[in-house]
């Protein structure tokens, strides 16, 4: 009887995760592309777009706290911890950003305008939160080696930069969604 019901539970518990977190759809290659994998140029227009949003949103929410707390006259040590913490919640806010968009939908909105998307290599679909966020830090890490992490794609027959290989992802092309 105990096993009947830690198994009925396992199984509520699956029921309930696949509702909550859908199987992705799959992905559909373009068979006119030379490659389905995205290249340079195209990846790095989408996180230029990417940069933009993230930028935006910090800037527009850094002007109005600063607006409002210029009305405070507080004294300069209140202003540097101010600053400490705003640029806190900045990092915070880039890499839940790239983390969310990665695990639900594969694409940011970047990755969306370009028509490309993140994908897992051996599931052949979304990333996990864990896996999306080891791909972000191995972004950064890629990056600020003199950008040697991003230029090994132009090496690897499947485009793949460090973040990739790192997480075990690859960046597709996809048909264009409608508007």
């Amino acid at each position: 009887m105990n096993t009947e019901v830690s198994g009925a539970t396992r199984q509520a518990q699956r029921a309930a995760a696949a509702r909550l977190r859908p199987p992705a759809p799959p992905v559909v290659i373009d068979p006119g592309l030379a490659s389905p994998y995205a290249g340079l140029a195209t990846r790095t227009l989408a996180l230029a777009i990417d940069a933009a949003v993230i930028e935006g949103v910090a800037l527009f929410t850094a002007v109005t706290v600063g607006l409002g707390l210029s009305l405070l006259h507080l004294p300069s040590d209140v202003n540097k911890v101010i600053a400490g913490v705003g640029a806190l919640i900045w990092a915070l806010w880039s890499l839940g950003y790239f983390v969310f968009f990665w695990s639900t939908t594969g694409q940011t909105p970047g990755n969306r305008v370009m028509s490309i998307t993140v994908i897992d290599v051996q599931a052949r679909g979304r990333l996990k939160p864990r896996r999306a966020l080891l791909r972000f830090v191995a972004l950064c890490v890629g990056a600020a080696a003199l950008l040697g992490g991003i230029l090994i794609m132009l090496w690897d027959d499947r485009r793949r930069c460090f973040q990739d290989r790192v997480a075990r992802t690859v960046v597709l092309y996809t048909p264009r969604q409608p508007l």
